[in-house]
């Protein structure tokens, strides 16, 4: 069972990693894609500099080993993006398929986060 869960971790976080990666460099580049869907949501422009710059900050902090703390910001940012966007995408009335990556990525966060290995957790302490 251990092996099981450490490819879907590994599996689900490279997945992860390189949707994130790939959007966050596109958005800090301001790829005409991304500024015509913020433009469309009524967003400024100014957020993609700053959402594409955290989402490659939190690739990295999901990625390197140690810092379980980090990580857990990192998967909690990363959670908040990619649910404000698919909210965003239903409240604008996007199609479908504009709608399935944020849901996509929701759940891969969400399964890359759940099998994460012990040595990449919190570890409770009960006093």
């Amino acid at each position: 069972m251990e092996k099981r869960n450490r490819i879907i971790y590994w599996a689900s976080t490279g997945f992860l990693a390189f949707g994130m990666l790939a959007q966050g460099i596109t958005q800090v580049t301001r790829s005409q894609g991304f500024v015509d869907i913020l433009t469309q949501l009524g967003y400024p422009l100014y957020l993609l500099t700053i959402i594409g710059t955290w989402k490659i900050l939190g690739v990295i902090a999901v990625l390197i080993p140690k810092f379980p703390i980090l990580k857990e910001w990192a998967y909690a940012g990363f959670f908040f993006v990619m649910s404000g966007a698919l909210f965003s995408h239903l409240a604008m009335g996007s199609s479908i398929t504009e709608t399935l990556p944020s849901l996509f990525l929701l759940i891969v966060i969400g399964v890359s986060w759940y099998f994460r290995p012990a040595d990449r957790k919190l570890i409770s302490v009960n006093i």
